[in-house]
Order: structure tokens, then C-alpha cells, then sequence
């Protein structure tokens, strides 16, 4: 018996023949090629599109870098340790973290970017998130009002 196995006898030996269309009449094979994403598609409409939005990212590979050749090896650990343990404490899900911590450690608490103006993607959302989800939020959160909730539904 061969290494492989007896799963690559049995590949090696049935035919599998391919029945699907081609050309313009092919139909897409989601259980093969699994589910199609437009935005995974799509190509950045200008060039420093892809570079705005990884600037942050080569940013820290740059400086991490420079740290790595300037003090050796223990400086980028243990400063990408701090990252994840700054990244980790947040708000309450309700609420926009502003990420100052990180902000400081990366040195960007110093100069005004896009999105301190603008609060990023919270500007609309920002008077309902104060009023309307904490409400939601911490009476879903609680044992005794989910309770309530599943005896009055049961009584209907």
C-alpha cells in the first residue's frame, strides 16, 4: 500500500468530470467557490487609496523598525505588548472609545488627524447612542429583566 493513504487510492482511481458550462452561460458554484463579496472585488478607485488606508500599519512597521535596529529586539515586543493590553480596555459597546492610550503610545496625541474632527463614523449616531442604547443595552444585560421579558412572552 502506497504512503498517501487509502483517501488518494480512491481520488486517484474514480474519474471526477467536470459538467459545468462555460462561457456566458456558466452559472456560479457557491458550494465550491463559496459566497462572492462585492467589496472584495472591488479595486481602490485611486492610487493612494490602498496607501491612505495602510498608513497607519506601515507606520508602525516603520517605527517598529527603527526601535528593533536602535535598541534591539525586546523594544518592539514589548511596545506591540502595550498595544494589545491599550487595545483591550474600552468603553462600554454603547459608547465610542476615542483610543487615547493607543493615541499616546503611537505619538498622535499631539496632532489633530481626520477623524478627530470629524469623530470618525459617530458623528451622526452620537446623540442617539447617549440616549437610546445604553437604556437597551444594560436592561438586555441584566438576569432579572431578561426574566420579565421571557415570562411575559411565555403568558401571550
Amino acid at each position: 500500500m502506497d504512503s498517501r493513504g487509502a483517501a488518494s487510492l480512491l481520488k486517484d482511481t474514480i474519474p471526477i468530470i467536470d459538467f459545468s458550462a462555460s462561457g456566458s452561460f456558466e452559472s456560479y458554484d457557491l458550494l465550491r467557490r463559496g459566497f462572492t463579496s462585492v467589496k472584495s472585488e472591488l479595486l481602490p478607485s485611486h492610487p493612494l487609496e490602498l496607501i491612505e488606508k495602510n498608513f497607519q500599519l506601515n507606520q508602525d512597521k516603520t517605527n517598529f523598525a527603527t526601535l528593533r535596529n536602535i535598541q534591539g529586539l525586546h523594544a518592539p515586543l514589548k511596545l506591540q505588548m502595550e498595544f494589545r493590553a491599550v487595545k483591550q480596555v474600552q468603553r462600554l459597546p454603547f459608547l465610542h472609545s476615542s483610543n487615547l492610550a493607543l493615541d499616546t503610545l503611537r505619538g498622535n496625541d499631539g496632532s489633530i488627524s481626520f477623524e478627530d474632527i470629524l469623530n470618525g463614523k459617530y458623528i451622526v449616531l452620537n446623540v442617539m447612542e447617549t440616549f437610546t442604547v445604553p437604556k437597551f443595552y444594560l436592561q438586555s444585560s441584566l438576569p432579572l429583566w431578561s426574566k420579565r421579558i421571557k415570562h411575559k412572552i411565555e403568558k401571550n
